[in-house]
């Protein structure tokens, strides 16, 4: 995937260890310290940057981890750890002040405030921005901090508050932002009723129930549907499956400053990663030499075949 997204022109990859200390923490995935050497190897040969995601929690007793990962990544030379942990921020700073250090998402900062005491203490060189900014919103944002922003532009359509997800602890005693685990694949069960419907569940919790003819989605809390007593038919109550797509608003984006483009990339196959890439590519290429994006159809690598642009647009996402 990887290679796939430097070969399509991804300028930066993101990436992270077989290990907690990133928040996409699933077997199967992920790389090995000689993994992550040869495709540091490998993008740079290409003209690009590895970007190592060390954006999970620390939490008691395991700190020596965190450190482990970021002296590996610094032996390696990746070119910057994607942190969101204060204590991760300070070791980096303190013991490897070459480094760049990027502020994750899961640090939830959206206010000049916010980023600006990063910057300050760790020296912060970019936010990625939550997905809960209006345009508008971003513009005076960046006026206002020193660093670069870093906004998604393809992917999941993340509402929930960075960093502060409890629901899947809650519901397996795995944590999203210590374990780096949302809905392990081994606490996921699929059942078929008499009717022959799909009931997708999480641990103990039934998270959805899929017609016959409806395709299976992968149950995760936040894009559950719940029946309660007042509310007898199914409902999303925290957002429905559904993709983030940008590329309409690439100008817009480049307007008010936005120096880095986010497209998730991890947990999804070389033939996604290579297609959305290349498109975005395409369309970021146009937008610089001033021309409008050809904005191709990426709909088929949607999540439920819907896309929306969210709050970038306006507050009023639903």
């Amino acid at each position: 995937m990887l290679r796939a997204a430097v070969d399509a022109g991804a300028d930066a990859v993101y990436c992270g260890f077989q290990n907690a200390t990133n928040a996409r923490n699933f077997t199967g995935l992920n790389f090995t310290s000689e993994e992550l050497h040869s495709s540091v190897a490998y993008a740079h040969a290409h003209g690009a940057k590895v970007l190592l995601a060390l954006n999970s929690f620390a939490s008691a007793g395991r700190f020596p981890l965190w450190k482990e990962a970021a002296d590996c990544g610094a032996r390696i030379g990746v070119d910057a750890f994607i942190v969101a942990d204060i204590g991760v921020a300070a070791y980096i700073a303190h013991h490897h002040p070459h480094c760049r250090l990027h502020l994750s998402v899961q640090a939830g900062a959206s206010s000049p405030e916010a980023i600006n005491f990063y910057c300050r203490e760790f020296g912060i060189r970019r936010a990625v921005l939550p997905r809960i900014l209006t345009i508008p919103e971003i513009r005076q944002l960046k006026a206002e901090i020193p660093c670069e922003i870093e906004t998604f532009v393809f992917g999941n359509h993340g509402l929930m508050v960075e960093g502060r997800c409890s629901l899947t602890n809650y519901a397996v005693g795995i944590s999203t932002n210590m374990d780096g685990a949302c809905s392990p694949p081994s606490k996921v069960r699929y059942d078929r009723d008499s009717a022959g419907a799909v009931i997708a569940s999480l641990g103990s919790h039934v998270i959805d129930r899929f017609a016959p003819d409806e395709q299976a989605g992968y149950p995760t809390i936040c894009k559950g549907r719940y029946c309660t007593a007042a509310r007898p038919e199914p409902f999303y109550a925290f957002e429905e499956p559904i993709s983030l797509n940008l590329m309409e608003m690439l100008p817009a984006l480049a307007a008010v400053g936005v120096d880095a483009l986010k497209i998730e990339g991890r947990q999804r196959s070389r033939a996604y990663v290579g297609n959305v890439v290349g498109g975005f590519r395409k369309a970021i290429d146009a937008v610089a030499a001033g021309r409008a994006p050809d904005l191709i159809d990426l709909l088929a690598l949607t999540e439920g075949q819907k896309q929306t642009q969210g709050a970038f647009m306006t507050k009023k996402w639903r």
